[in-house]
């Protein structure tokens, strides 16, 4: 009996292997990867502007911000129109304490309030004008100035070209020097980073905001693998 079992699992096992795979001979394949940079024009921005009020008890610091907060709000809808792109993005009522060099329990001194609000600027020449009416309007932090796209689809499109012609030139190279040549493709897989420009914040004393744009550089990569002929 335990021969005739060990006999009918064999004759399974063996019957099991798919004929594709004993008759399915693979090509071998060169792999390689292109890298490419594009540099475009931002125009669009985005820019944070805020407040932040002090104040002993946290309705009062609360009430404060409120009105600053308004006010800068306000103002920066002045510059780039009522219907303009302009929201919170960061608020915050925090206590204040004062710790003891020598340690110990701290002590509440009062409360902070913050209200960080962005605008999206499509008019990079009010990008200025807006952190200076911000500013003027009661604005004590500005927090961030990024350059962007509005549309970042033909920059892609366009670094994953020059990406994958790069990976194409060093497959090709690759296997001229092992004396053989490139066939169809096998596989194809991208990759594409938009990094934005950001500026370094600007001082609350500023009297004018001048704003360089600059570029913004997408880059692609593309990883080929082609049949070897």
């Amino acid at each position: 009996m335990i021969k005739r079992t060990l006999l009918y699992s064999f004759f399974a096992c063996a019957v099991s292997v798919p004929i594709s795979a004993q008759t399915t001979s693979s090509r071998g394949v060169i792999s390689a990867i292109g890298d490419a940079t594009v540099a475009v024009r931002p125009d669009m921005a985005r820019v944070s502007v805020g407040v932040v009020t002090q104040s002993a008890n946290a309705n009062d610091a609360a009430s404060r911000n409120a009105d600053a907060a308004a006010a800068v709000i306000a103002a920066v809808r002045s510059v780039l129109g009522p219907s303009s792109d302009v929201r919170t993005v960061n608020y915050s009522l925090a206590p204040n304490y004062q710790y003891a060099p020598s340690g110990g329990q701290p002590t509440l001194t009062g409360f902070s309030a913050t209200n960080i609000v962005q605008a999206t600027i499509n008019d990079l020449g009010l990008i200025g004008r807006v952190i200076d009416a911000g500013i003027q309007a009661g604005a004590n932090r500005v927090d961030s100035l990024q350059l962007g796209l509005k549309d970042e689809d033909t920059a892609r499109a366009q670094a994953l070209r020059a990406a994958a012609q790069k990976a194409r030139t060093k497959a090709d190279a690759i296997a001229s020097g092992l004396g053989v040549r490139t066939g169809a493709v096998v596989s194809a897989l991208e990759g594409v980073q938009v990094i934005p420009l950001t500026a370094p914040s600007a001082a609350a004393t500023a009297v004018t905001t001048p704003v360089e744009p600059g570029s913004v550089d997408v880059r692609a990569s593309v990883t080929l693998q082609l049949e070897v002929q």
